[in-house]
């Protein structure tokens, strides 16, 4: 039977076109990151299942690509459930590694710590438009900051980073989750019933009111707190700004929302409005919910109109760490979704600014062995200058073959022959 010559499903062969601006890209968001004062980190692609299935990662953990047991510990015949065969699984995202990695190293760590993750991770998910089961994320976190400081250097690093990629107005949406509690607190919803309520309004942009009211109506919530609720983004539908939406909610959920959170949503957006890089714009976004439930704070998303979609997200989860230590550390995160900027980029036909001199060295077949020393001697010199240069042997059809190198952005040709 012949070898299949498809990758596998969900994930995707990288032509040279695509790596290079891959590479551009990684560039970029690493050297801007490193001005910010983040240091690059890197752990491994897979966790033991046990950290990745703790109910923290929401509907990621039923994505998980799940890894039996090896050698003589996979004994299929005398398994009865998944444990016995299942030890490791590869990571659906960055954090968790984090958070581990944090908690086994803290003590040879600063405090913050600023880390910078770049790696695949993997979801046994849909494929679909710029969504793979095999993707790069680019994580950016602050551990140890308990104050808003974590949240407006990450949006502020972030949206530094979109910008210097060429991308302008577009939307951080930000929100909270204690503002999420108390929305629904006054709404009449019950505490144990929120990450229900909070799964339905998250398919507000999906769905709409409409959509929400009937899915919550039919889960058995009471119409009177269903109106109540959706009344609530009624009113908010016109406050996009934050220090006004702030406003709106402390005078209507009165003592439902603690004034620390208004107080804390407004300096942030005060402080990212004043220092900002990027022409973007800072939204206040009630139906942002973000899917993990191991959020505990602000929550914020990059909203991209060319692509209609969310393109990263994050926010502040301090309780994360403490499941491996049994001490709270204050935790905060932005994700870019790297493949949604490539799949922007390419679909532009974005090129490379300041790229190097590309040459190919075009080497008769019959060029004997020691003048072709020469002619490597010469293309080292080019090198050392900033150029790139190729060496490679002359086709029979010269022309097609210089087609082909033009295609790949060589813009002059040097010929060797045996004269």
């Amino acid at each position: 039977m012949a070898l299949s010559k498809k990758p596998v499903n969900g994930m995707k062969d990288i032509l040279p076109a695509e790596m290079e601006i891959r590479d551009y890209v990684t560039n970029v968001i690493k050297e801007t990151y490193r001005s910010f004062g983040f240091t690059p980190i890197e752990t491994p692609c897979m966790e033991n299942i046990a950290n990745l299935s703790s109910r923290q990662g929401g509907e990621n953990e039923k994505l998980i690509f799940k890894i039996l047991k090896r050698g003589e510990k996979l004994k299929l015949e005398t398994a009865k459930e998944e444990s016995d065969v299942v030890d490791f699984g590869m990571r659906y995202d960055l954090t968790v590694p984090l958070s581990r990695f944090y908690a086994a190293h803290a003590n040879d760590l600063p405090s913050p710590f600023k880390a910078l993750q770049i790696g695949s991770v993997w979801r046994a998910d849909r494929p679909q438009r710029g969504r793979y089961r095999q993707f790069t994320q680019c994580d950016i976190d602050i551990l140890g900051e308990p104050t808003n400081l974590a949240e407006i250097e990450l949006i502020t690093a972030t949206t530094t980073t979109i910008g210097r990629l060429g991308f302008q107005n577009f939307e951080i949406r930000i929100n909270e989750r204690r503002i999420l509690k108390a929305m629904a607190a006054y709404s009449g919803f019950q505490e144990e019933d929120y990450d229900s309520v909070f799964i339905t309004l998250d398919k507000m942009d999906k769905i709409g009111t409409d959509g929400v009211r009937n899915e919550l109506t039919e889960s058995g919530y009471a119409e009177e707190s269903v109106e109540k609720y959706l009344k609530l983004f009624q009113l908010l539908e016109k406050r996009r700004g934050v220090a006004e939406g702030m406003q709106l909610l402390s005078e209507t959920l009165g003592e439902y929302l603690d004034e620390e959170v208004v107080t804390n949503m407004t300096e942030i957006a005060t402080a990212v409005n004043a220092s900002k890089a990027a022409e973007f714009t800072l939204v206040f976004d009630p139906t942002l919910v973000r899917g993990m439930s191991y959020y505990t704070g602000t929550i914020f998303e990059i909203s991209m109109p060319e692509l209609g979609a969310a393109c990263g997200g994050g926010g502040r989860y301090d309780k994360m760490i403490g499941n491996f230590t049994g001490n709270d550390v204050p935790a905060c995160g932005f994700s870019i979704g790297f493949e949604r900027i490539i799949l922007l980029l390419m679909e532009s036909g974005f090129q490379i600014p300041e790229r190097p001199e590309k040459i190919a060295y075009l080497v008769e077949k019959k060029y004997p062995a020691d003048k072709l020393v020469d002619v490597m001697k010469q293309a080292n010199k080019a090198r050392e200058h900033g150029q790139q240069v190729l060496i490679v042997r002359m086709n029979k059809n010269k022309k097609f073959q210089k087609e082909q190198l033009t295609k790949e952005g060589y813009g002059e040709f040097v010929e060797f022959y045996n004269d």
